[in-house]
């Protein structure tokens, strides 16, 4: 299992478009990403569930990848939330 914690930076935090996104990033894994927000948590590849979340601007998450290639994963997904949120 790998996990990182990240501080949303995007204004609008996490909304249709780079929820999109991140869902289409977190199919190319056979890894199960998995977005925490406090109490709720939400599985990345589900569009719906992650904007269900409702992460804001300044909102910290965790991310855990848990499968065969979870060290690409958090890798790649940490790279992406740096680069849209």
């Amino acid at each position: 299992m790998k996990k990182f914690v990240y501080t949303i930076n995007d204004e609008v935090g996490i909304h249709a478009r780079p929820a999109g996104m991140l869902a289409k990033t977190a199919k190319e894994f056979e890894s199960t990403i998995t977005i925490e927000k406090g109490d709720k948590s939400a599985v990345a590849t589900k569009l719906m569930a992650v904007m269900g979340l409702g992460v804001k601007c300044g909102d910290e998450v965790t991310v855990i990848c848990e499968g065969t290639d979870e060290e690409a994963a958090a890798a790649k997904i940490e790279e992406f939330f740096t680069a849209n949120l």
